[in-house]
C-alpha cells in the first residue's frame, strides 16, 4: 500500500482547508477538501456510531483480546484470542474457521480473506467507547493505524468494512446500507471530523 504523506496546506480561509497528498512513489496526488462544519460533523458522526456499534462492527473492535459474537456480541465461545497480529495464538488461528467466503449454512463461520481484529499494539476498541470518545479515539493516527484522513476515507471500502454488509446466514445486518454509510462517513471526515460533546 503506497504510503501517502501531507506535502501541503493549499487553503486555509472562510473555514476552507485543502489537504494535498502525494504518494511516495508517484506523481499522482489526491486532494480531500474539509469544509468545516461542526454541526453536519456531528450530526454525520452521529449516524456513523449507529452502526459502530453494531454487533458487525463492535464484535471485531472488543474491549477485551477475545472477540465477540453473535447479534447480541457476547464472547466467542472458542475463546480465541487476538495475539500479536490480531489473527489469533498458536493452533487458534482465526483463519482456521473463518475462511476466504462465508461458510454455507445458518449462523456459520463469516469469511473474509484478510479475518482478523485489530493488532494488540493498534486495538482499536469501540465497545464501550462514548461517541466522544470513539470519534477522538478514530482520528488520532496514533490509535488508527497511522491513517490520515484520506486513508480514513478509502477505509470506508476496505474488505472487512464491507463484510459487515455480507455477514452470512442468520445475521443482523448494521442499522443503515452501506451507501448510507459512506456517506456518513465521508461527510464526518471532510466537515472538520469533529467529536460530539460530552
Amino acid at each position: 500500500m503506497k504510503k501517502l504523506t501531507i506535502i501541503s496546506l493549499i487553503a486555509f480561509t472562510a473555514g476552507v482547508v485543502v489537504l494535498s497528498f502525494k504518494a511516495d512513489d508517484s506523481k499522482h496526488r489526491k486532494s480531500v477538501v474539509i469544509h468545516k462544519d461542526s454541526i453536519t460533523s456531528v450530526k454525520a458522526f452521529k449516524q456513523v456510531y449507529t452502526v459502530l456499534m453494531s454487533s458487525r462492527c463492535m464484535n471485531c473492535h472488543p474491549a477485551g483480546n477475545i472477540p465477540l459474537q453473535g447479534d447480541d456480541s457476547h464472547l466467542h465461545t472458542m475463546s480465541p484470542q487476538r495475539g500479536v497480529d490480531g489473527k489469533g495464538v498458536y493452533a487458534m488461528k482465526c483463519a482456521n474457521c473463518h475462511q476466504p467466503t462465508n461458510t454455507p449454512g445458518l449462523h456459520t463461520p463469516p469469511g473474509n480473506p484478510n479475518w482478523h481484529l485489530p493488532p494488540s499494539n493498534m486495538k482499536m476498541v469501540f465497545q464501550g467507547r462514548t461517541p466522544r470518545q470513539l470519534a477522538k479515539q478514530i482520528i488520532d493516527p496514533n490509535q488508527n493505524g497511522h491513517k490520515n484522513i484520506q486513508k480514513l476515507i478509502e477505509h470506508a471500502d476496505d474488505g472487512l468494512v464491507l463484510a459487515a454488509w455480507n455477514p452470512g446466514e442468520g445475521r443482523k445486518l448494521p442499522p443503515m446500507s452501506h451507501a448510507a454509510f459512506k456517506k456518513a462517513w465521508l461527510t464526518w471526515l471532510t466537515t472538520g471530523a469533529y467529536a460530539p460533546a460530552r
